[in-house]
C-alpha cells in the first residue's frame, strides 16, 4: 500500500480527538460512502456516492479502471469539489452529500466490470484508508440488472489507490493510535549509560536510522545510540532502510561532565510504520531521569564522543586535516569580509620601508594568537554543552555593536580626525614613521574577527575535524588556519623580490589611505544592518550615538595632543570609554518580537516541515544562513537570487528551504551539526530517495542545476 497517501489519516487518527473514539464510533465506510453504479449508455459508465452528513470525500483520491469488457477513452470525470486547504495534502477538492462521476469508452461485452478507488474522511477527525471496490455493471443491450444496474460488488479494502491489487490484512482496523503501536521506554542503566526500548506491535516495525536523541542535563549529555543488529527492509519511500519489527532495548552513553548526581530530560523522536499500512509522522516522547553519582567525565569516553560526532575524524589524518586548514586560511584572503582590513595592512607595508619581515612576523602573531584564542572559547563552550560553531561570536549583539565602533574610529583615523599611531592598527603616525609591533599586532588580531563571518573551501572539512579532535589537536588545526591567513604577508616579509615589488612610500600615501577610510564606514555600515536584524531599530540609535560620542571623544583627544594637555585627555578618554556603554545596552536588549520574512516560494526552515517533506517524496534544497555571513550573501545574490535557480527549482519539482542563524538557533546549530558542518553557509540538497547532498561553501549556478537535476531523478 502507498503509504504516504495515508499520512493523513495517521496524523489525524493521533490527534486527541481521534484517540477518543473508538473504531465502533464510526459508519462502516460502505454506509459512509454509499456506491452505485448504472450504465446510461453503452459508452458511458456513472458511479454515484451517497455520503452521508459530517462525511467527506477527496476529489483527487476517486478513479476509475475498468477491469473487462471496456475500454475507457480518458480517467474518470467529476464535478468540481468544494475547495479545501489539507494538512498534508494541501489545497485539495472534496465532496459532500453526494456526488456522480462519468467514464466513457467502447465496450466489448454486454457486462462490464470497473474498479472504483477512493478515499475520504470523517468530520470527527478519522480518516479511512484507501478504499476499492471491483462493480460489475450491465449494459443496457445486455441483460437486465437489478436496480440501479449494479450486479455485484467484490469490495477488497484496502486497496492500491493507484491500481494496484488490494493488500490482504492492510486495513482489518483503522491504524492503532500511537501511543499503542509505538511503545517507549528509557531507564537509567548506569552512570554512564540510558538504556532505551522501542516496542512496536505486532504488524508494526520501527526505523533505525530516523531516530534523534536530546539529553538535558548540567553536566552530561546524550553520546550515539547504540544500535544493535536490526533488519534490512525495502521501504517505497526511504529504499533500502534498517528497522525493528520486534521491542528492542538500545543503549545511550551518557557523556558526563560532572560525575554528580542530577535531574536528566530525555527527548527522543522515532518514527515507525503499520506493515503494508500507514507510516506515521515523527513522534516525540519525553522522559524524566534521575542520574546517579559516579560515573567516567567526557574526557574518559572518547570513543563513545567520537562516535557521537560526524566522521570526519576517522576519514581525515591529521596531516590531511592541517593541509586543509591552511589551505582554507589562505583562500580566506579572497573573501571580501577580511577585504577591508587586508587594506590597512597593505598600507602598513606599503610606508613601513625595510620592516616588511618584521611587520609580518608580528601581524603573524596577531593572527595565530586570535584564531587560537577563539579556537579555544568555542571548545570549552561546546564542552559546557552550548552548541556553536564558527562565527558563533557574531550572534551576539554586543560583539555586533563593538565591531562598528572599531570601523568608526579606525575609519576616523584614515581620514585624519585623529593619530593612533603604533597603537591600533598600524596606520603610523607619519609619512616617514613606521608602524609599531603593537599595530601590526592588533592588525591581525582584527582580520580574524572580522574573517569569522567567511567560510572558504577546505574550511569545514578541517574545523569538523577539529571540533571533533582533543584540545591540544584542535588548537592546532586553528593554528594552521591562521597560518594560512597570515601565509601571503608573511611570503612578502621573507621573499625580498616580492618585498621589493612594492611601492616605494611617498605623499601618494596620504590619499591612498583617506580613500581606504570609506571601506571602513561601509563595513561599520553593514554590522548596523546585521545588529538592525537581531536587535531592531532601538539598537541601531544606540550604536549610532554611541558612535557620536566616540567620535567626539576622539577629536577632542587629537586637539589635547596638540596642546600637551592632561585634563582634556581624561575627559576625552571618558568620553571614548563612554561610547562602549551602548555596547553593554545593546548585549542586554531582548530579542524583539518579529514575524518571519515572507519570501516567495521559500518555506522557512523546521525539522518537522523537512521531515514531512521528505515523506512526501519532495526534492528540498536548504539553505543555512545568516546576515552576517558574507559568503552566504554573496552566493544568493550570484546564484539563489537568480532566475537560473528558480528554474532548476521549479524543474526539479524541489522546496527550497532556508533557515536563518543570524541569533542562536539550537535548531538550526542541531542541523548544521548533523552534517558536519561548523557554520553557514550550509547547502543540502535532499533527493526524492536516497541520503542528502552538501554542496559547497562557494556555490556556482552549474554546481546547483546539477544537484537538483540529481536529486529529481
Amino acid at each position: 500500500m502507498t503509504r504516504w497517501l495515508l499520512a493523513l489519516a495517521a496524523a489525524l487518527l493521533l490527534s486527541p480527538a481521534a484517540q477518543a473514539l473508538d473504531e465502533e464510533d464510526l459508519l462502516p465506510i460502505d454506509e459512509a460512502f454509499a456506491l452505485t453504479a448504472q450504465a446510461s449508455d453503452r459508452g458511458r459508465l456513472e458511479f454515484t456516492w451517497k455520503i452521508a452528513d459530517g462525511y467527506y470525500l477527496y476529489r483527487h483520491r476517486m478513479g476509475a479502471e475498468p477491469q473487462a469488457g471496456f475500454t475507457a477513452s480518458g480517467p474518470l470525470a467529476l464535478p468540481k469539489g468544494n475547495a479545501y486547504t489539507d494538512e498534508f495534502f494541501g489545497d485539495v477538492e472534496t465532496y459532500r452529500s453526494s456526488v456522480t462521476g462519468t467514464l466513457e469508452g467502447t465496450a466489448s461485452a454486454d457486462t462490464v466490470q470497473v474498479k472504483v478507488k477512493y478515499q475520504g474522511c470523517a468530520d470527527v477527525g478519522i480518516c479511512y484508508p484507501p478504499h476499492a471496490k471491483v462493480l460489475t455493471i450491465a449494459l443496457p443491450a445486455g441483460v437486465a440488472a437489478p436496480a440501479g444496474g449494479l450486479i455485484s460488488l467484490d469490495a477488497p479494502r484496502g486497496g492500491d489507490l493507484f491500481g494496484g491489487p488490494a493488500t490482504p490484512g492492510a486495513s482489518e482496523g483503522l491504524p492503532l493510535p500511537e501511543a499503542q503501536a509505538f511503545q517507549f521506554e528509557a531507564i537509567v542503566d548506569t552512570p554512564d549509560q540510558l538504556l532505551l526500548r522501542f516496542t512496536p506491535a505486532p504488524g508494526y516495525y520501527v526505523y533505525r536510522d530516523r531516530t534523534t536523541v536530546l539529553l538535558e542535563a548540567t553536566g552530561a549529555r546524550a553520546g550515539a545510540i547504540a544500535w544493535p543488529p536490526s533488519k534490512p527492509h525495502f521501504d517505497e519511500h526511504f529504499g533500502d532502510v534498517q528497522v525493528y519489527f520486534d521491542a528492542v532495548d538500545v543503549p545511550l552513553p551518557v557523556l558526563r561532565t560532572d560525575t554528580g548526581a542530577m535531574p536528566a530530560t530525555l527527548t527522543v523522536t522515532f518514527q515507525g510504520c503499520q506493515e503494508e499500512g500507514i507510516c506515521y509522522p515523527p513522534m516525540t516522547r519525553t522522559v524524566a531521569l534521575q542520574l546517579p553519582a559516579g560515573g567516567t567525565l567526557a574526557s574518559d569516553t572518547a570513543s563513545a564522543d567520537a562516535r557521537e560526532t560526524p566522521p570526519v575524524r576517522d576519514a581525515t589524518p591529521l596531516w590531511a586535516a592541517l593541509l586543509l586548514a591552511l589551505g582554507g586560511g589562505l583562500i580566506l584572503n579572497l573573501m571580501p569580509c577580511v577585504l577591508p582590513v587586508l587594506s590597512l595592512k597593505a598600507v602598513s607595508l606599503a610606508q613601513g620601508g625595510g620592516q616588511a619581515k618584521r611587520q609580518a612576523l608580528w601581524y603573524t602573531a596577531g593572527v595565530l594568537a586570535s584564531f587560537a584564542a577563539v579556537g579555544a572559547i568555542a571548545l570549552a563552550l561546546r564542552q559546557a554543552g552550548l552548541a556553536l560553531g564558527w562565527g558563533f561570536q557574531l550572534q551576539q549583539p554586543g560583539v555586533i555593536a563593538a565591531l562598528a565602533l572599531v570601523m568608526v574610529a579606525i575609519g576616523l583615523s584614515m581620514s585624519g580626525v585623529v593619530t593612533f599611531g603604533a597603537s591600533l592598527a598600524g596606520t603610523g603616525q607619519s609619512l616617514t614613521e613606521k608602524s609599531g609591533p603593537a599595530g601590526d599586532f592588533f592588525t591581525g588580531v582584527l582580520a580574524v574577527v572580522v574573517a569569522s563571518p567567511c567560510t572558504a573551501p577546505f574550511m569545514g572539512t578541517a574545523l569538523a575535524f577539529a571540533f571533533a579532535a582533543s584540545p591540544a589537536v584542535a588548537i592546532l588545526v586553528f593554528v594552521f588556519l591562521g597560518l594560512g591567513l597570515a601565509l601571503p604577508f608573511l611570503l612578502i616579509g621573507f621573499v625580498p623580490a616580492l618585498a621589493d615589488r612594492l611601492p616605494r612610500p611617498g605623499a601618494w600615501m596620504d590619499t591612498f589611505k583617506q580613500v581606504l577610510a570609506f571601506p571602513m564606514y561601509l563595513t561599520a555600515v553593514w554590522l548596523l544592518w546585521v545588529l538592525a536584524k537581531q536587535r531592531g531599530a532601538d539598537a541601531i540609535g544606540l550604536v549610532l550615538v554611541g558612535a557620536v560620542v566616540l567620535a567626539l571623544g576622539l577629536w577632542w583627544w587629537e586637539k589635547a595632543s596638540w596642546r600637551e594637555r592632561m585634563l582634556p585627555r581624561v575627559l576625552a578618554a571618558g568620553l571614548v570609554l563612554a561610547s562602549l556603554w551602548t555596547v553593554v545596552m545593546v548585549q542586554r536588549m531582548p530579542t524583539p518580537e518579529r514575524a518571519a520574512a515572507a519570501e516567495t516560494g521559500v518555506v522557512a526552515y523546521s525539522a518537522n516541515a523537512l521531515a514531512q517533506l521528505r515523506r512526501d517524496g519532495r526534492v528540498v534544497f536548504v539553505n543555512m544562513t545568516a546576515d552576517w555571513c558574507v559568503t552566504c550573501k554573496a552566493n544568493e545574490k550570484t546564484v539563489l537570487a537568480r532566475d537560473g535557480f528558480r528554474t532548476a527549482l521549479d524543474a526539479a519539482g524541489a522546496v527550497y528551504m532556508k533557515g536563518d542563524w543570524t541569533d542562536v538557533d539550537p535548531e538550526i546549530t542541531a542541523f548544521l551539526e548533523s552534517h558536519g558542518a561548523v557554520g553557514v553557509p550550509l547547502y543540502v540538497v535532499y533527493p526524492r530517495q536516497g541520503e542528502p547532498v552538501v554542496l559547497p561553501a562557494v556555490l556556482t549556478q552549474a554546481t546547483v542545476e546539477q544537484a537538483l537535476a540529481e536529486a529529481a531523478r
